[in-house]
């Protein structure tokens, strides 16, 4: 027996298409990406209070990541309780190129060519163009060290599929076990950290994508929510600022030392999966009431709001090499101040050149692929 689309509750998100107020969320996220690096190459990061804090913006990667783990389990989630088909999988591949690859390659081109620092080899350039920089040392270079993270989330799109076939006997009645099951994954894959694994020099192994599953299984579950009758969590996500109460204790248990060490110090494990837990709490309560429950959401839904997340992946690969650049325009040494200046002036440059981006690369590229 499938679950009927008549009983699910009304305030649940689309099985299918666009959802405004993530697309808002995206923007959000993106910019807390900008904060981050800021503060890390001002010296903002090192200060005594405020350094944790703007340090810990990078739990924004857990926003992303739950995001992209929602919005391709949905169509696995609603497949499985009879309300549609998921894409098939070369489609689905396909798509995933088409959406990431065109934009990055050509960032990848511009920095290994004009940035200085950034390194010629032949490792350099296979690393980055495949997103193998995770598992290639010396391979993250100036301009373009947030891309570890492009590379744990193609990482995952690869996975997927093969998470959609394991899962495709949970079909009809026995859809209820989907949630409990994902769960459980995401749980056992806590233990990776520990788990010794001989990797070459500057290569560590939690940051690979068993490491952030977590993080992609926050969205996956929601994904299974909405598609599932209404349950205690329906009525919970509706409660916005116990929601939003969640993920701010979260975000400020992650600023303590229970999450690890202040910038760029490896954690110990069990740090590591703190961090990891706490990071999926917060994507999660920030997410539920978005898919989960009705109500106003000006502020995502607003058309600034909704053009930034249209823009969000062209500011997350672009920003860092205007960031590179920003500092000697303005003559500012890295890590000697001026904070606010570098986020100011970075964010005001990302955000065009992100638009360009989606104007010029992103969507021609997406265009045109997708008729062949």
């Amino acid at each position: 027996m499938t679950t009927s689309t008549e009983s699910l509750p009304k305030s649940v998100a689309p099985l299918h298409g666009f959802i405004p107020s993530l697309e808002g969320m995206r923007a959000f996220a993106s910019i807390g990406i900008i904060v981050t690096h800021v503060a890390f190459q001002t010296g903002a990061a090192n200060s005594p209070v405020m350094g944790r804090i703007w340090g810990r913006f990078d739990l924004a990667v857990a926003l992303f990541f739950a995001l992209s783990g929602f919005l391709l389990w949905r169509p696995h989630a609603a497949q499985a309780r009879g309300m549609g088909r998921a894409q098939p999988i070369g489609r689905y591949l396909w798509s995933r190129a088409v959406r990431i690859l065109p934009a990055y390659w050509v960032v990848v081109t511009l920095v290994l060519l004009f940035l200085p620092n950034t390194g010629s080899s032949w490792r350099v350039w296979a690393a980055n163009l495949s997103l193998t920089q995770v598992f290639v040392p010396l391979t993250l270079t100036e301009g373009m060290t947030q891309m570890w993270s492009l590379s744990v989330e193609v990482a995952f799109y690869l996975l997927l599929p093969f998470l959609g076939l394991a899962l495709a006997g949970l079909r009809g009645d026995r859809a209820r076990f989907r949630i409990p099951v994902v769960a459980t994954v995401a749980a056992i894959s806590l233990c990776w950290a520990f788990v010794p694994v001989s990797t070459p020099e500057a290569i560590h192994h939690d940051n690979w994508l068993p490491g952030y599953f977590p993080w992609f299984a926050a969205g996956m579950l929601l994904a299974e929510y909405t598609t599932s009758p209404r349950t205690w969590l329906h009525r919970l996500a509706s409660r916005r600022l116990l929601m939003a109460a969640i993920a701010l204790v979260a975000f400020a248990l992650s600023v303590t030392p229970i999450a690890g060490p202040e910038g760029l110090v490896r954690p110990e494990p069990w740090q590591f999966e703190v961090k990891i837990v706490l990071g999926a709490l917060l994507a999660f309560a920030l997410l539920a009431p978005l898919v989960l429950a009705d109500g106003p959401r000006r502020v995502l839904e607003h058309p600034v709001t909704l053009a930034l997340g249209r823009w969000s992946y062209g500011i997350f690969i672009w920003h860092l090499v205007i960031l590179a650049m920003v500092f000697p325009v303005f003559g500012i040494i890295p890590f000697s101040g001026h904070f606010l200046l570098v986020l100011v002036v970075t964010v005001a440059l990302s955000i065009p050149v992100a638009a360009a981006s989606y104007a010029l690369i992103e969507e021609p590229m997406r265009v045109w692929l997708r008729r062949r």
